[in-house]
């Protein structure tokens, strides 16, 4: 009986420290990003972007404050444009080649 009772409490020591992991994890996690500058309707952003000559826009991607360009080119090859919207600063520019 006694042994029945001291693995008992190994068990509850156990998922107690399982528990506060969990809590520690959750209550230490990764710091907020602070949020971009909210755009009033009073003054809209402006700005431009430079397409290389030739090519067209086939979509457009938003995540936050970014843009995903595809830009077709004339040959057919895709090009991808990453952009910071509240700079105007391009981040990267991939192009998709076939392997």
């Amino acid at each position: 009986m006694r042994l029945l009772f001291v693995s008992g409490g190994i068990m509850m020591l156990g998922l107690i420290a399982v528990f506060a992991a969990i809590v520690y994890k959750l209550s230490a996690g990764a710091p907020a990003e602070p949020s971009p500058p909210a755009l009033s309707a009073a003054a809209p952003a402006e700005g431009s972007l430079a397409v290389p000559a030739g090519h067209r826009l086939v979509n457009a991607s938003l995540d936050g404050d970014r843009a995903l360009l595809s830009l077709e080119g004339p040959d057919g090859s895709i090009v991808l444009v990453l952009v910071d919207l509240a700079t105007g600063a391009e981040l990267a520019r991939r192009t998709l080649v076939d392997e």
